[in-house]
């Protein structure tokens, strides 16, 4: 027990806190950016005319309908042998990262949301107009709000998701956690414990995030809201 105890604290800890804040840097910006998207995509194919609604429904089935592996392959292999004139776009592994994991978490964020504002009732949107409001303050202002609370969990579910599926991050050279894990295993031949010590780091990060997300459906909840869906 103390061999291991030793191990981790001089070969795995250090190393693995350096990969967490990678890791880290790569989940916030695409957890951030891929709800934001999920909103966007999400009010454009309930609200959007036909066409900008059918461009949106593309994107989710693309982005739905293929494995994220792919996709991240697809922005950091791909990419750069694409050229327009002369312009070619290479990627850092971090940026591809973040890019392809955005992408992938906005085409689900924005299935709940859609979801949400669908389940708000009509007469809610009437009387809103009724009182001189217009479609984009009647949607702004009364329907949005109501759906992301409603969305919330389905959300969260999603952000939980992202944070597990960042490990796939190291396919494309990113020493973020699950990387530098597999190289220490390599070099040391200890994969027990480094696989052990690697998963308690992501259960970690999902408990933290866990508590975080159900700390802001609280302040979210809203008196008589919750009586008011059915």
């Amino acid at each position: 027990m103390s061999d291991y105890w030793h191990f981790f604290l001089t070969d795995v800890a250090p190393a693995l806190n350096q990969g967490l804040w990678v890791s880290v840097a790569v989940i916030v910006p695409s957890a951030l950016l891929g709800l934001a998207l999920g909103v966007l995509v999400g009010s454009l194919r309930v609200y959007a005319p036909a066409p900008v609604r059918w461009l949106n429904e593309a994107y989710v089935s693309v982005f739905r309908g293929t494995p994220l592996v792919v996709q991240l392959f697809f922005w950091y292999f791909a990419l750069p042998h694409l050229q327009i004139g002369d312009v070619r776009i290479v990627l850092s592994p971090m940026s591809a990262a973040i890019l392809g994991f955005t992408l992938c978490s906005g085409a689900y964020h924005s299935e709940y949301i859609r979801g949400a504002l669908l389940s708000i009732r009509h007469g809610q949107i009437k009387a809103a107009q009724a009182l001189g409001m217009t479609k984009t303050q009647t949607v702004l202002w009364v329907v949005l709000p109501q759906a992301l609370r409603r969305a919330l969990p389905g959300c969260g579910n999603e952000i939980i998701y992202l944070i597990k599926y960042s490990s796939l991050a190291s396919i494309i050279t990113l020493n973020e956690l699950t990387g530098i894990g597999r190289t220490i295993a390599k070099q040391t031949w200890r994969n027990i414990e480094v696989f052990v010590a690697l998963g308690l780091y992501y259960l970690l990060l999902v408990t933290l995030a866990t508590l975080l997300l159900q700390y802001v459906e609280r302040k979210m909840e809203l008196p008589g809201f919750e009586q008011s869906r059915g």
